[in-house]
């Protein structure tokens, strides 16, 4: 249930179009569109807020501020601070970039590609030991388990690596993918895999 105030606090245009595009983003990738619209806020935002001028801003109900800050702390992309001479708790969000694309990828590996890979690892030694699955459901089994924790591994080392070595790696741009072309002779991986 949203709260409306009477004379709702405007923020600047642009300051709002982000706030409703990263809470629209957000839900694209199964994150609550409080909780997105509350991170974009504290983002966006130059000093620590407390949650009720966030809940004035936001027009959400101070309940809803109260749990999706939870959630944003158990995610590690806001702190909850002091400020002196006021005994409310105050959040800021990890302003860095690439330390909070890190801590949401760090997350979402942990909540979904880590028990994928637990339950693909069950399959396989389940199917293994069962007469009643085929030897190409086994192999399947086997390849899906074997992309996905290469792919986990993959992600470990990228997000282990130093922010300076992040930002060089992203203005590298399409010229790791040209090079891997060149070294596997050109051909795209789609091509290789159908032939």
């Amino acid at each position: 249930m949203t709260e409306i105030t009477e004379n709702p606090v405007r923020l600047p245009p642009s300051i709002e179009r982000f706030v409703v595009a990263w809470g629209e983003m957000g839900e694209v990738w199964g994150v609550n569109r409080s909780v997105s619209q509350i991170h974009a806020l504290l983002y966006a935002s130059e000093r620590p807020l407390p949650a009720e001028e966030i809940a004035e801003l936001l027009r959400l109900a101070r309940s809803n501020v109260s749990n999706s800050l939870k959630e944003l702390l158990g995610w590690s992309l806001i702190r909850r601070v002091s400020v002196l001479g006021d005994r409310r708790d105050f959040y800021e969000v990890e302003a860095d970039i690439f330390e909070m694309v890190r801590r949401i990828a760090e997350g979402r590996k942990k909540r979904e590609i880590d028990p994928a890979i637990a339950a693909l690892r069950h399959c396989v030694e389940a199917a293994e030991g069962d007469g009643r699955v085929s030897a190409e459901a086994q192999r399947r089994f086997r390849a899906m388990l074997a992309v996905t924790e290469g792919a986990a591994r993959n992600l470990d080392e990228v997000l282990a690596l130093p922010t300076p070595v992040l930002q060089k790696l992203l203005k590298m741009g399409g010229v790791v993918a040209r090079l891997a072309r060149l070294v596997s002779g050109g051909r795209s991986g789609r091509a290789q895999g159908a032939g």
